[in-house]
């Protein structure tokens, strides 16, 4: 009898694995503790095949069902247009950061400026994870010189109060300070209309980021917001 992918998936499971990832991952519902590098192997098997009919009739009733659809869509080969179909429908789907961030892949050049349009209404949305996706993929496909300023404009808008979406800016602002500090630290330092929660904790990343200078560190420490 053939195994099925689920099957499969039970018989990669580390019962202590599972235990601590689900303690770090709020959201993440039923989870049967396969590590990434198990789920990233099985994608990229999928993705070689008949992917788009394994997509239409994926199950997502575990974690780990639904990081593999992530996956998939980022490993597959096609056109951006059909991709960024593919991304549309899994986006609500996505209810935990862990799936959010493993799904946002780095982009090929053909399928860069089709997501930077595609993403710009997810930073407006009113779902928690919509917004995540979107400061996640802008965060590891365009932090460059051509993008940098709309970037933290984009960014500086983001209103949601959601935890992760919050978190997930912060991240962002580290990386743009990381790879641009001279830029970022003028936008941090210029009336920045982060709300203090995002501020602090973006400096704090910037703080605890080995790709920033001591001395860069020394002057991210000094903009701390404090309470009035």
């Amino acid at each position: 009898m053939e195994t099925t992918l689920r099957e499969q998936l039970f018989g990669l499971a580390d019962p202590r694995y599972r235990d601590f990832s689900a303690s770090l991952t709020p959201g993440a519902g039923k989870m049967i503790g396969v590590r990434l590098p198990q789920l990233r192997a099985i994608a990229r098997e999928i993705g070689r095949g008949e992917w788009r009919a394994w997509l239409a009739a994926a199950d997502d009733e575990y974690f780990e069902e639904r990081m593999l659809r992530g996956l998939v869509i980022g490993y597959a080969r096609c056109m951006p247009e059909e991709k960024l179909r593919h991304v549309a429908r899994f986006v609500p789907s996505i209810d935990n950061w862990a799936v959010c961030d493993c799904f946002c892949w780095r982009l090929e050049a053909a399928e860069r400026e089709p997501m930077w349009e595609f993403i710009q209404p997810y930073f407006r949305s009113e779902a928690e994870y919509e917004v995540r996706f979107a400061v996640v993929m802008a965060l590891g496909n365009f932090v460059d010189e051509e993008h940098l300023d709309r970037l933290l404009e984009t960014f500086g808008a983001v209103r949601h109060e959601g935890y992760y979406a919050r978190m997930g800016v912060a991240w962002a602002v580290s990386v743009c300070f990381a790879k641009f500090p001279g830029q970022t630290l003028r936008w941090l330092e210029q009336e920045c209309p982060l709300d203090d929660r995002t501020y602090n904790k973006a400096l704090q990343k910037i703080i605890e980021s080995y790709r920033v200078s001591p001395d860069d560190k020394a002057v991210a420490r000094a903009l701390k917001r404090r309470k009035q």
